[in-house]
């Protein structure tokens, strides 16, 4: 080979392999620092293309289930409301019925239709304090609920109509346990036999309700974790793989720094034929 101090062929070879390394070892450290193998279009098109299609229905789903979540939590608090209305339901029952003897005294029945209008009344504070971010459904006007359960338009949905319990609160409301004998009582057991058919029918709606909520609210969240898996397949970098080829790139960048170093050295033995 013709030596030349203008031309140092095995200097540009070296080069070029350094930058060969170099670049390939700028890839493998981004792989490491971010995680993926494919970050942007520049690195996979198709692959990139498919993932961003992918986290585009991941999103969705997360719609989904933010107003899964919010249609459960607005449903918990009417049960958790009704299941109150319920028990105290079983209570007037029991008032009403000890005010039906009409043996009792005077002073008794008073007693009794006093803690009877105490009940009355706090059913008719849990019914206007059963709200939820603005959604009462049991109130005078009830609200309804409905939730997505896919991100897709037009897709069907979960309803749960209201029930309206404040109507019960005012029809116990008109009643009292007072008078000589039982029959105002017996008056008050058949509104309160009516109010807990109608507390007991909006239990089992709101129950069965809570239960599509919760059955809908799992399969999303299984949906989108799969989609997940699927997304990390296809852009994930092997960080064990890519972590042995961090190692062998930099030995690589090493020699290919030293063959340069000695690639530039060439062109001064030149001198030696001048001595």
């Amino acid at each position: 080979m013709a030596f030349s101090v203008n031309t140092n062929a095995q200097a540009f070879i070296a080069l070029q392999n350094l930058n060969t390394t170099n670049s390939a070892l700028a890839t493998t450290q981004n792989r490491v620092s971010t995680g993926l193998e494919v970050a942007g279009a520049e690195d996979s098109a198709a692959r990139f293309t498919i993932a961003q299609g992918l986290r585009a229905d991941v999103a969705g789903l997360n719609s989904v289930s933010g107003s899964l979540s919010n249609a459960s939590s607005a449903l918990d608090v009417a049960l958790s409301a009704t299941e109150a209305i319920s028990d105290i339901l079983i209570d007037l029952e029991e008032l009403a019925v000890t005010a039906s003897d009409d043996g009792l005294d005077a002073d008794s029945r008073t007693a009794l239709n006093a803690q009877f209008g105490e009940l009355v009344g706090q059913i008719s504070s849990i019914v206007s304090s059963a709200e939820f971010n603005g959604t009462n459904i049991i109130s005078a006007t009830p609200d309804n609920i409905t939730a997505l359960t896919s991100p897709t338009p037009g897709a069907a949905t979960i309803s749960i109509n209201g029930v309206d319990l404040a109507a019960q609160a005012a029809n116990l409301a008109a009643e009292n346990l007072l008078g000589a004998n039982g029959d105002n009582a017996d008056s008050a057991i058949t509104v309160i036999t009516a109010a807990t058919t109608a507390v007991n029918g909006a239990l089992g709606s709101f129950g069965a309700g809570a239960n599509r909520l919760s059955i809908q609210a799992e399969f999303t969240q299984s949906l989108s974790d799969t989609i997940e898996v699927g997304i990390g397949n296809l852009v994930d970098a092997d960080l064990a793989q890519e972590s042995a080829n961090l190692q062998a790139l930099q030995v690589q960048q090493q020699l290919g720094l030293s063959a340069l170093s000695i690639a530039n050295q060439a062109p001064s033995a030149i001198l030696s034929l001048f001595g």
